[in-house]
C-alpha cells in the first residue's frame, strides 16, 4: 500500500540516524530497517539494558556507532566514511528537570549538537535530505488554549525549551544562509525541522517522564507519583510523529524545493488532555494502579498548557493523525505488558504493521 511503503522511496537508501539508542530512535530505526533502507546509527550508549533499543537486538541489524554529537570531528568522519542520502537528527538531551540540573550540557548538546550535524550535512555531497527533530516545547509558551502554528514566535522558559528554540533559529539560519531552497540546483540538499508533542510508546524508560514512571511503579506494585496532576499535554503514540518524519521525508526527496521548512505534528483535539486523565486511562488498560498527587506547588517550572496546530501538514502532506487516546495507550500497555515474554523486535514490527493497516482503513 502506498502509505506503508511510503512509495519505495527508503529502499537501498542509506540513512544516518543521530540518537538511534533513544526511545524515538529505535523505534525510527525498526521502520527504515523494515523499509529496505540501510540504517547508519550514532549515538551515546542506551540508557538501561531495558531500552527499545537493547532488547529489539538492533545492535546486530543495523550499523551501529557510538559517539558523542559534540565530537564533530568523529561525525564528520561518520558522514565521510558512509556517505548517507538522508538524515535523521534525534540525538538530545530530552529532559525538563535535567535541564535545570545541567543546563551548560543541555545546550552544548542541543544547540552546538544541531549545529554540528547541519555542518556535517553541508559538507557532505551524498546527503540529498536532513529531516532535525526538535520539540513543540521550543515556542514560547502563552498558557494559550489554541495550538501554536509552525510560524509562531520560539521561546522557552526553561533550559531545555530555550535550547531547542535556539536549535529552531539555527535551523532556519542554515537553511537559508547554506541550504536555500531558491539555490537548490547549487547545493543540492533540503532540510527541515519536526515539532511534536509529548510522544509516548513502548520502551522508554527515561527518568522524570510519566509514562515510564507509570510501568515502573506498577512493575513494583506501588502507587503512581505525579507531580503535575492538571498539567494539559498533546499526547501522542511514538508511531504518529514517525510517520510524519518519514511522509516528510519522502516528499522532500521528490520536491525539495517545497518542503524544506518547519513542521508541527501532533495529535488529535481529543488527546490533548491532563497528566491526570493520562495515568487514569493508563491504569484503566494496564488492569492495576493507583494514582498519587504529590504536587506541592514547589516543583520547577514547567508549561501547564501545551498544544500544535497541525493544520499545516494536514493540508499539505495530507499526515493527519489516526490513533484514538485510547488506542494511543493501548499499544502503549501492550509493549509494556509483553517486552518480557516476546520477542522486542517482532513486537515493535508487529505494531507498526498494525498500525500501518489501520491507516489504510481509514
Amino acid at each position: 500500500m502506498k502509505m506503508r511503503s511510503f512509495d519505495n522511496v527508503y529502499k537501498d537508501k542509506t540513512v544516518l540516524i543521530t540518537g538511534h539508542t533513544g526511545f524515538k530512535g529505535s523505534w525510527l530505526s525498526i521502520w527504515l530497517r523494515e523499509l529496505g533502507a540501510t540504517v547508519i546509527g550514532y549515538a551515546l550508549e542506551p540508557a538501561s539494558k531495558k531500552d527499545n533499543f537493547v532488547l529489539t537486538g538492533l545492535e546486530e541489524k543495523i550499523i551501529d556507532i557510538r559517539g558523542d554529537i559534540r565530537d564533530k570531528e568523529k561525525l564528520q568522519k561518520v558522514f565521510a566514511k558512509y556517505k548517507p542520502d538522508m538524515v535523521f537528527h534525534l540525538a538530545a538531551q530530552p529532559l525538563v528537570k535535567m535541564s535545570y540540573e545541567q543546563p551548560v550540557y543541555t545546550y552544548e548538546v542541543n544547540v552546538m549538537g544541531t549545529i554540528h550535524v547541519l555542518e556535517c550535512i553541508k559538507n557532505t555531497p551524498s546527503v540529498k535530505v536532513g529531516i532535525l527533530i526538535t520539540t513543540d516545547k521550543c515556542y514560547e509558551n502563552k498558557e494559550q488554549v489554541w495550538g501554536y502554528k509552525e510560524t509562531d514566535p520560539l521561546g522557552g522558559y526553561d533550559p531545555y525549551s530555550s535550547s531547542k528554540g535556539a536549535c529552531e533559529i539555527a535551523i532556519s539560519s542554515w537553511r537559508q544562509s547554506f541550504m536555500n531552497p531558491l539555490h537548490f540546483s547549487e547545493h543540492g540538499k533540503a532540510i527541515a525541522s519536526v515539532r511534536a508533542g509529548n510522544v509516548i510508546g513502548g520502551g522508554d524508560w527515561a527518568k522524570d517522564r510519566i509514562i515510564p514512571d507509570c510501568i515502573k511503579a506498577l512493575e513494583a506494585n506501588e502507587a503512581i507519583k505525579i507531580r503535575s496532576p492538571y498539567a494539559v499535554r498533546p499526547w501522542q503514540h511514538v508511531l504518529e510523529p514517525l510517520r510524519g518524519y518519514l511522509l516528510l521525508g519522502q516528499r522532500m526527496l521528490l520536491e525539495p524545493n517545497s518542503y524544506s521548512e518547519a513542521w508541527n505534528f501532533g495529535p488529535l483535539l481529543k488527546s490533548v488532555v491532563t497528566v491526570q486523565e493520562i495515568v487514569d486511562q493508563l491504569i484503566r488498560c494496564y488492569g492495576k494502579g493507583q494514582m498519587l498527587d504529590v504536587s506541592d506547588g514547589k516543583h520547577l517550572h514547567e508549561a501547564n498548557m501545551l498544544n500544535l496546530d497541525i493544520s499545516k501538514a494536514k493540508f499539505r502532506l495530507d499526515w493527519h493523525p489516526i490513533l484514538s487516546l485510547e488506542e494511543t495507550v493501548f499499544y502503549t500497555v501492550d509493549w509494556y505488558k509483553n517486552y518480557q515474554r516476546k520477542n522486542v523486535y517482532e513486537l515493535c514490527k508487529q505494531q507498526i504493521e498494525d498500525y500501518t493497516e489501520k491507516l489504510a482503513s481509514k
